[in-house]
């Protein structure tokens, strides 16, 4: 059986960002699906012994618009093809954020679901280990609201819990010694709005990153609030950061349950929340594991042993 699709709109650069290095992608196409690929007077054949499934056309064509715009990574084909085992990758496309310089879509079902709930719901609680989008899709939705005019502010804040030891011979006030460890989120905003846009943003004070200890004593108004790194606060701190919640704002709650920095005998105001805010409808709880990573494949490996380890499993 045999498939075509025509690339007579595909620059040259296009069509080797669909091969990839050393036909590296056509390979992996192949094999995932068990077919072969030729490419011949401006189409790719897609060639098999049986019916091509329907779901191998769909997952080439959306890697030929991806090809389109941008080379795939290693690690960014092999995510796209693992999702097209299990979904519909037209579903994915769905829950995409739709951002003025560039579209993020999700690449799992689950993140499918966060944003749903970050969508629907006035708080939400993200867990799991590093590398599962949970920090750099909040910071998308914040984006988003705040260019649809649905939020006037951002405002992006994590515990100093490093505040004797690690940060005290850091020079400046507590805002500036806290600035080093933000850096994943300015990333975010950086590659989602530009390094111009970001810093006038932040001088106008639409943008505003700081220590959560900054937080005390405000009322938050129309505003997109992410707490990052939640699993270094105290119950108090998370309960004095929750009531700063006010009229036509939102907050989501990021952080690692199992990465705490806290002293010894300190309990987390992350992990005491969970427990307490469970029967709240209007709060949205997204669990993700090491199965989520979407981070390079090696990091889910690193996770997974780190767990296997920390659950007594050495073998």
């Amino acid at each position: 059986m045999e498939h075509a699709t025509s690339l007579a709109d595909f620059t040259q650069e296009q069509i080797s960002n669909f091969c990839g290095v050393l036909n590296h992608n056509i390979n992996a196409i192949e094999k995932h699906f068990g077919i072969a690929l030729r490419l011949k007077d401006s189409e790719l054949i897609m060639v098999s012994k049986e019916t091509i499934p329907r779901k191998a056309i769909d997952t080439i064509d959306h890697i030929l618009e991806q090809s389109k715009k941008v080379a795939l990574s290693v690690q960014e084909l092999e995510n796209l093809l693992n999702v097209a085992d299990k979904h519909a990758l037209g579903d994915l496309e769905r829950y995409a954020i739709k951002l003025r310089t560039m579209h993020i879509t999700p690449k799992s079902e689950l993140q499918c679901r966060y944003l749903e709930r970050i969508a629907k719901k006035v708080i939400n609680f993200s867990i799991g280990p590093a590398g599962t989008g949970k920090t750099y899709l909040a910071v998308a939705m914040a984006v988003q609201a705040l260019e649809n005019e649905e939020v006037s502010r951002l405002i992006l804040t994590r515990p100093a819990v490093e505040a004797g030891e690690k940060l005290g011979f850091l020079p400046g006030d507590l805002a500036q010694k806290v600035d080093p460890y933000l850096r994943p989120v300015y990333d975010a905003l950086y590659e989602m709005l530009g390094f111009d846009k970001v810093e006038k943003l932040i001088s106008r004070h639409v943008i505003e990153v700081a220590p959560l200890a900054y937080m005390r004593g405000r009322t938050l108004n129309h505003a997109f609030v992410i707490l990052d790194e939640a699993q270094n606060t105290t119950p108090a701190q998370m309960k004095m950061f929750l009531t700063r919640i006010g009229f036509g704002s939102r907050a989501v709650v990021t952080g690692d349950i199992t990465q705490t920095d806290l002293p010894d005998k300190v309990n987390s105001g992350l992990r005491q929340s969970l427990e307490i805010l469970k029967d709240i409808d209007t709060i949205g709880f997204t669990y993700f594991t090491s199965v989520d990573v979407v981070r390079h494949p090696l990091v889910q490996s690193i996770v997974e042993a780190y767990d296997r380890f920390e659950n007594g499993d050495n073998n």
